[in-house]
């Protein structure tokens, strides 16, 4: 038996400081691990305790950990998780699948295609974020690996009926918006987790897949996986979003990181069990 492990990463495996709720006394705070660093700086965070389970993890040759993020191929490199190293990676919400480190140029003609049938061309949604953005609160506006938009805003500021209006206009014309922390992005419908989730699957002969995520973008997978988990904090938490097969945790915070990765770990021995 093969087990896939598919994990967002930002506010679901790893956190940045101001993510990190650590609401209990000083004392009691868990010890951390640093896996990022950028621009010479600390970024990202587990507790030790799940960096020591998640080593464990894929330390067992029936597991395939496969970390998957909406962050580019240039930001997910930046991470240093402690194991063995993940032999596929997920980045750009799907649009791109690493192999060993190596964008999959099969898999990246697929996407193209796909998006080019299905949904509005990114220059025309890029254009539109431009011209409806509100330099009061806009900071930074990026393109993703030629694939999706996104914009770096002062979230408290942005109203909540433009961020509605901005959805309603995405949909018409095939994207999905989701607002992660700072971040508003605009992502094509077709450009999903899930369907790289699937084709990692085919390529491994997995049987069974877990998966964990916090934000709308990742409700696909969860749906896709055969389990799933979701932290007290995020998109979904938020709008109370789960589904049969997901685990709504109560944990927020990196504590929330450490608590799925545990759930990986006593599901994938569980399996591992009922397939002896």
């Amino acid at each position: 038996m093969t087990v896939l492990v598919a994990s967002d990463l930002d506010r679901t495996l790893i956190y940045s400081t101001a993510a990190l709720s650590l609401t209990m006394p000083d004392p009691v705070a868990p010890r951390l691990l640093c896996v990022e660093v950028h621009e010479s700086k600390p970024l990202s965070y587990m507790t030790e305790t799940a960096a020591g389970l998640l080593a464990e993890l894929t330390a067992d040759p029936s597991v395939v950990f496969v970390p998957t993020t909406t962050r580019t191929r240039k930001q997910y490199q930046r991470i240093r998780f402690p194991g063995r190293p993940a032999p596929y990676a997920i980045c750009a919400n799907g649009g791109q699948l690493l192999v060993d480190g190596v964008p999959d140029r099969d898999w990246r003609r697929l996407v193209a295609a796909r998006l080019a049938e299905e949904c509005a061309p990114l220059e025309e949604v890029h254009q539109h974020l431009l011209a409806v953005a509100d330099p009061a609160w806009l900071r930074k506006a990026r393109l993703a690996e030629d694939l999706f938009a996104y914009l770096v805003v002062e979230r408290d500021l942005v109203p909540d009926e433009w961020l509605k209006s901005l959805t309603a206009w995405a949909e018409a014309r095939g994207w999905t918006v989701s607002l992660q922390g700072r971040k508003i992005y605009a992502v094509p419908r077709p450009l999903t987790k899930s369907a790289a989730m699937r084709e990692v699957a085919r390529r491994t002969g997995a049987t069974t897949t877990l998966a964990a995520g916090d934000s709308l973008l990742d409700a696909d997978l969860l749906l896709a996986a055969d389990a799933g988990w979701r932290p007290g904090h995020g998109e979904l938490a938020d709008a109370a979003w789960t589904a049969p097969s997901v685990t709504a945790l109560a944990t927020a915070g990196v504590l929330a990181g450490e608590e799925i990765v545990r759930a990986f770990a006593q599901e994938a021995a569980r399996l591992g069990r009922l397939d002896a």
